[in-house]
């Protein structure tokens, strides 16, 4: 197997790959790369009808990722709805997601939610889409999150961010301090200006 030939099926492997994805920012950078390497390796064999493709294909990759990385933290790109913690569905939405939730947040008990009723729930859209709930208890005038949960699709963004530091809701509810679980799997906090504190992280409203 001579160069080439490790070229096209990295490529075309590559591009399978991509296509197995739930992260929709990672899907576009390794369906773009795939599509560089095929056009190069298409260009050598003088196949041009899948050249153009694949130049048309990279294209499409890239105004994708442009507009992505545009509304990462783009506050107009996502909303956040304050709902009741018995919210239909909010319920809904924790029961779908109590799989994926246990093992981000294996601390987090859906049933305090009714349980507890000075906790309140976040939602975070984009569009008509939920990629994120946010579940906050107040203790004196520092909110503890209790949940904070992005879906699949959005992970390698951070729209609770825009709870914690764009919204305003909180520093509106007369918090002055945020506090997070210190079991979160994977937690992000450290960029987006929280300051760790053991095994928690702290921002200051």
């Amino acid at each position: 197997m001579n160069w080439l030939d490790v070229l096209g099926w990295g490529g075309s492997a590559l591009l399978v790959f991509s296509l197995m994805q739930a992260r929709v920012l990672r899907f576009r950078f390794l369906n773009l790369i795939a599509c560089l390497i095929l056009i190069v390796f298409n260009a050598v064999l003088g196949i041009w009808p899948m050249v153009a493709m694949n130049v048309v294909l990279s294209a499409i990759n890239i105004w994708f990722l442009v507009r992505l990385l545009r509304d990462r933290h783009d506050e107009a790109a996502f909303e956040v709805l304050e709902v009741r913690p018995d919210d239909a569905y909010l319920g809904y939405v924790l029961r779908r997601n109590a799989v994926d939730i246990a093992k981000f947040q294996p601390d987090f008990e859906p049933a305090s939610l009714t349980a507890q009723a000075d906790r309140s729930a976040y939602l975070v859209q984009k569009g008509d889409e939920t990629v994120g709930v946010v579940v906050i208890e107040p203790v004196g005038d520092t909110a503890l999150v209790r949940l904070d949960y992005v879906s699949a699709r959005y992970r390698d963004f951070s729209p609770g961010e825009f709870v914690w530091r764009h919204s305003g809701l909180l520093r509106d509810k007369g918090y002055a301090r945020v506090e997070t679980s210190p079991r979160m799997v994977g937690a992000y906090y450290d960029k987006l200006g929280f300051r760790r504190d053991g095994e928690r992280y702290v921002l200051e409203l």
